[in-house]
């Protein structure tokens, strides 16, 4: 690969920006300055530093972030933080967050660039599941389980899918609920809405599972880190290859 094509792809700047770097000298291949963008390197195996960082090189880069409320799922925002702006220092280049979730909803969100990925934990054929904690102004019971599995109406053309309802705790005084959900459905608001359609109201919402990655309780709100190669691979599993 060529350098200044390497060094576009890690973030470092636009073509012409890394090529005023290099001839700057603060690019080093293997310990010695280079003054050229456009020589050829091995991406894999070359030590390539920038202002003395080491670039280490890879296609595609995986993040577990632990939304907090406030911040939007998007790339881009002129009124609200973004959850790209919440990874710090890190190549951020052609990015984009897998799925949203809504601006007061926290918890797991993957960003990556890698495409294919995307698509296949997103498309409807697939039916990814995702598991959802929240915390319920309403007397979650049985019969709201079985209303659950069988689809509920929310006001679409379809009923959601079947999904799969879990009581943690539920005082019939209080009218106060704390539950799981784990729906494989991605409609607009749907975990609120499927509440709603039955008279009760969602109070907090939080991610803690997609597909079999789950969230790391160690992060905290805001916090993120890079995923392992084991999780990439789990996320990967039933992929084409």
């Amino acid at each position: 690969m060529r350098l200044d094509k390497f060094l576009v792809e890690m973030g470092i700047g636009s073509r012409s920006q890394v090529k005023q770097y290099v001839k700057k000298g603060t690019v080093t291949v293997n310990g010695a300055p280079v003054k050229s963008s456009d020589v050829k390197i091995d991406e894999n195996n070359d030590t390539i530093k920038y202002n003395g960082r080491i670039l280490n090189y890879s296609r595609y880069r995986y993040f577990l972030l632990n939304k907090p409320a406030g911040c939007v799922s998007a790339t881009k925002d002129n009124v609200h933080q973004t959850v790209i702006d919440l990874l710090k220092g890190e190549n951020t280049k052609d990015l984009s967050p897998v799925g949203r979730l809504d601006i007061d909803t926290e918890g797991l969100l993957l960003l990556t660039n890698d495409g294919a990925l995307t698509h296949h934990l997103l498309s409807p054929a697939h039916h990814i599941s995702k598991t959802y904690y929240a915390e319920i102004d309403g007397y979650v019971t049985d019969d709201t389980i079985n209303i659950f599995a069988t689809g509920v109406d929310i006001g679409d053309e379809k009923p959601t899918l079947p999904a799969d309802l879990r009581i943690l705790s539920s005082d019939s005084t209080a009218a106060r609920s704390e539950i799981e959900l784990i729906i494989t459905e991605g409609r607009f608001h749907q975990v609120k809405r499927m509440f709603e359609a039955v008279g009760m109201k969602v109070t907090f919402l939080r991610r803690i599972a997609m597909g079999e990655l789950k969230i790391d309780e160690s992060l905290p709100t805001g916090a993120y880190r890079s995923l392992s190669e084991e999780e990439v691979s789990l996320l990967r599993f039933d992929m084409p290859q």
